[in-house]
């Protein structure tokens, strides 16, 4: 793909969000979703492999699909209102017809399906677009109409999420898979909490996205896609194999790291709610996705491949570390002591 296109494949995709984020109204928040889904297409089936090709038409017929639905639900909640602003959804069924839709935008279990497929079909920088820059859209939405959705519908949405997220990604050998995994889990703890307190979702993703494209961006960088090739990196950056270990431990959400800021959150604010018993539940279907997060971890660092490999030998790099990625990693781990001042922002 020449630079010429890609810059406007990419200025595209920031125009989109853009419009989406900035608008009040329905029709313009769906062009800016448009926009952004004509924008991604190229870029994930830039390799011309059937696996990509197959993936572009996925991701296409799936997000078309969500517009059109979201669409319809703004139409019938106008027919009945006279309403086209966002914040104005109040008729019940154009209601649970957006939350379909949303949950078909952002990768929301039961309309997850299509996540993993895309993502293993896509390149790995493509990828973090899909995983974060292109959630943030739907997750505005889903922010803005909060107090009209349905919480209990949310509730049970969110755990099937984080229960399949759990499940489906312990047996994966592809490392985008396993990401895909990952985020339809995260997903269930931001749709849990958006009706009691739609900002700490917001903080939820932030942390996410922030996690995520560190690990994207390691992965990016040391060139492996899959456990096999994992298990060599420590011998050729024993630097990068030690911040993606941080960083898997990280979004796994254990305790002296940044990913565990959201969940303690969103923890102590459903208890609040006198919803221990869902807290509860999404808590150990956490460590279902802790297994898998540990797996890489182990595989990045502490397992030395057999010599029996029958993949080629790769060089050991001398490079120093991006200074991105050592930015990213520092802030991915780190931030859990400044979570007072965090706290003032939610």
């Amino acid at each position: 793909m020449t630079p010429q296109a890609k810059l406007i494949f990419t200025s595209s995709l920031i125009l989109g969000t853009t419009i989406t984020i900035s608008s009040n109204h329905w029709i313009t928040a769906w062009a800016g979703l448009e926009i952004n889904t004509l924008a991604i297409l190229p870029l994930i089936a830039k390799s011309h492999h059937p696996r990509a090709i197959e993936a572009a038409t996925k991701y296409f017929l799936i997000q078309a699909t969500a517009s059109a639905l979201l669409l319809f639900s703004a139409m019938m909640n106008a027919w009945h209102t006279g309403q086209w602003d966002i914040t104005q959804l109040t008729h019940p069924t154009a209601c649970l017809i957006l939350t379909s839709a949303l949950a078909m935008k952002l990768g929301l279990a039961p309309f997850h399906f299509w996540f993993p497929e895309v993502l293993q079909g896509s390149p790995l920088t493509t990828a973090l677009l899909l995983s974060t820059l292109m959630k943030f859209p739907p997750m505005t939405l889903l922010f803005m109409t909060s107090p009209s959705l349905n919480p209990t519908l949310l509730t049970y949405m969110a755990i099937l999420s984080t229960a399949l997220g759990g499940w489906m990604g312990l047996n994966q050998t592809q490392i985008r898979k396993i990401l895909a995994f990952s985020s339809i889990s995260h997903l269930g703890w931001m749709a849990i909490i958006v009706s009691y307190h739609p900002k700490l979702t917001l903080l939820n993703f932030y942390l996410y996205s922030l996690i995520t494209a560190t690990v994207f961006l390691t992965l990016n960088t040391i060139k492996t896609s899959k456990l096999s090739t994992l298990m060599t990196t420590w011998a050729k950056t024993p630097a990068l194999s030690t911040m993606l270990l941080l960083t898997l431990l990280s979004l796994a959400g254990l305790p002296p790291f940044t990913g565990f800021l959201p969940k303690w959150l969103i923890i102590q604010e459903l208890t609040k709610q006198s919803m221990a018993p869902a807290a509860t539940t999404i808590s150990l279907l956490s460590l279902l996705s802790l297994f898998f997060y540990l797996r890489l971890a182990y595989c990045a660092t502490i397992t030395l491949p057999p010599h029996t490999t029958n993949h080629m030998k790769q060089w050991h790099i001398s490079k120093p570390t991006p200074s991105a990625i050592a930015i990213l990693t520092t802030t991915s781990t780190m931030l859990l002591p400044i979570s007072p001042l965090i706290l003032t922002t939610v």
